[in-house]
């Protein structure tokens, strides 16, 4: 439920912000928005997620994101009172880097009680049918959050975020509480900290699986500007917009649910470079798509190669990582990966500002092949990767 609610709200954000501004810098702002307070909050939560009951702190956290969706509501059911736009553009994204905030905690915690709730040997196929479940919501929130917007207000959307996520509380509620494995002590919290970044330096297979994500997601994605394609380019509506931005979500799960039928047996690290490299191609033709189909498919397909890492970068994660550590190292995951997603939707609003939309799309989809070339060669060890 969480999920479908969170993926509801950047459709929701996207499309508005860009039908009150016109502005693709103000596209990437939604993400530096986001992404700062994330990457300065990220190792200091770590240390709280491992030190606190994973439970309570993930309802506390859907609780304020909670009412953050509720300041989403009011501004866009009052934004016609604000004279000045720019103010009201200002306001939003001062909300946004409330979520920034929320999701430092909220991501971690969410990933360290799934080792708590799943027993080790299901760790592979738990890992699988976590992704499965995320990318359900993934695919189900855009669609929705497009299909309705068309029909009804902004900020009634928002209302119906609001209940999904009120939802999402009441379930993880019914969880029952986990024992806290790790015990800060008299440890200060930088000495914490830095046990989770040197646990990451030393595994240079973990290292490398973080940085060949980071970089690709960096440069190759194409998402943060699909209103403005929706828009400008395929001259399409909402609903054509929230399809799109389900694209790659709809062959992240079924690339997720082929692979929990039958999991990937050898060659796990080679299969990861080649998928990363992939998907850089799929945005090259996404960019030079004139029709909402090609769009698409190029979008889906990319989906399905980046369900393939999805699968190969969290079962390296449950596999390498102990329990005790476990919110330290998944905040580090979380400024080299998901952190990635709105450093690359500022980037694309900047490149897209200067150089043009489609320019920049087809300039990161060629980074997106040059990172994965370039850790082909440098990292062997993730290269002979298996487990």
């Amino acid at each position: 439920m969480f999920t479908l609610a969170m993926r509801m709200v950047p459709v929701l954000l996207g499309w508005h912000l860009y039908e009150l501004t016109g502005s693709k810098f103000v596209l990437g702002m939604l993400g530096l928005s986001e992404v700062i307070p994330a990457i300065l909050l990220a190792l200091p939560a770590g240390v709280k997620v491992d030190s606190s009951a994973k439970r309570t702190l993930i309802i506390r956290t859907l609780s304020m994101y909670l009412l953050v969706i509720t300041g989403f509501s009011l501004l866009s059911l009052y934004g016609n009172l604000f004279e000045n736009k720019h103010l009201l553009t200002a306001m939003f994204l001062l909300l946004v880097a409330c979520t920034g905030a929320v999701r430092a905690f909220l991501g971690p915690a969410y990933v360290a009680i799934l080792a708590q709730i799943i027993k080790r040997e299901a760790l592979v196929k738990g890992a699988s049918m976590n992704s499965m479940t995320f990318l359900l919501g993934a695919i189900i929130g855009p669609t929705v959050a497009g299909f309705v917007v068309g029909y009804l207000e902004v900020w009634q959307v928002f209302g119906v975020a609001f209940i999904l996520l009120l939802l999402a509380i009441i379930s993880f509620a019914q969880i029952a509480p986990k024992p806290i494995t790790f015990v800060k002590g008299d440890n200060r919290t930088w000495d914490s900290v830095k046990e989770g970044l040197e646990f990451v330096w030393n595994k240079k297979d973990l290292l490398g699986a973080m940085s060949l994500d980071m970089f690709a997601v960096l440069f190759g994605g194409a998402v943060a500007m699909l209103p403005v394609f929706a828009k400008d380019i395929l001259h399409a509506g909402p609903q054509a917009f929230g399809i799109l931005m389900s694209a790659t979500y709809l062959g992240n799960f079924i690339s997720i649910l082929m692979l929990t039928l039958k999991p990937l047996r050898k060659n796990h690290g080679k299969k990861l470079i080649y998928c990363v490299a992939g998907f850089g191609v799929c945005i090259i033709v996404f960019a030079l798509s004139k029709s909402v189909l090609l769009s698409f498919l190029a979008l889906f397909v990319s989906g399905l190669l980046d369900g393939v890492s999805v699968i190969i970068r969290s079962t390296i994660f449950q596999i390498l990582v102990p329990d005790d550590i476990r919110g330290r190292v998944s905040s580090v995951n979380s400024i080299f990966i998901n952190s990635s997603n709105e450093l690359g939707q500022f980037e694309s609003g900047v490149a897209a500002t200067v150089m043009g939309t489609v320019p920049s799309v087809i300039f990161g989809g060629l980074m997106t092949i040059f990172v994965a070339s370039y850790v082909w060669i440098k990292n062997p060890t993730l290269r002979r990767y298996a487990y």
